[in-house]
């Protein structure tokens, strides 16, 4: 770790991944985004030079232009904040190949939740982890109070990203992410 951030190779040299977040309560700017999503969808290889993260931004189609401007400026780093300044895409070189406007769910399911971004991303994780094993991969936050699951299926149809994953690592956490 370095300063509080995972550094190092990642497990198995190649990361795929999708992460999500609801906005319980909050403002961008003026911008209320209370009770909408965003989605992340990332890849990266540590024997890439500088390994940069490729990735597709979701944000919710149920906000209007403004707020998903708003989200994706928030989620992206455009804004800066101490939370957000150390994701990996945002700390590190990364290649964003699009923000697209998708319709997110984001709904609890047994022990853990079911994530759907439109036709792009079905991830279910419903079994926690047996074990006090941490199979939590390098996204920071997760000094946060949080639950280890096992993803039941992690599938993935996003242009240029396609990957369908069985028992990998799932993170559930609330989180708290503010400009100052």
């Amino acid at each position: 770790m370095t300063d509080g951030v995972p550094s190092g190779r990642s497990t198995h040299g190649i990361c795929l991944g999708a992460l999500s977040w609801l906005v319980d309560d909050g403002d961008v700017g003026e911008l209320d985004v209370s009770g909408l999503a965003v989605a992340l969808v990332a890849r990266y290889d540590d024997d890439e030079p500088a390994s940069p993260w490729t990735i597709v931004l979701h944000v919710d189609a149920s906000g209007d232009a403004g707020q998903r401007s708003a989200l994706a400026d928030v989620f992206l780093g455009r804004l800066g904040g101490p939370k957000v300044g150390v994701l990996p895409w945002v700390r590190k070189a990364s290649h964003l190949v699009d923000v697209r406007s998708s319709t997110i769910e984001l709904v609890p399911e047994g022990d853990g939740y079911r994530l759907r971004v439109g036709d792009a991303v079905r991830l279910r994780a419903t079994r926690p982890v047996s074990s006090d094993a941490v199979v939590r991969c390098g996204i920071p936050g997760y000094d946060e109070p949080g639950r280890e699951l096992i993803a039941d299926e992690l599938t993935v149809r996003d242009d240029p990203f396609e990957w369908e994953l069985t028992d990998n690592c799932a993170f559930a956490s609330r989180f708290a992410y503010a400009l100052d």
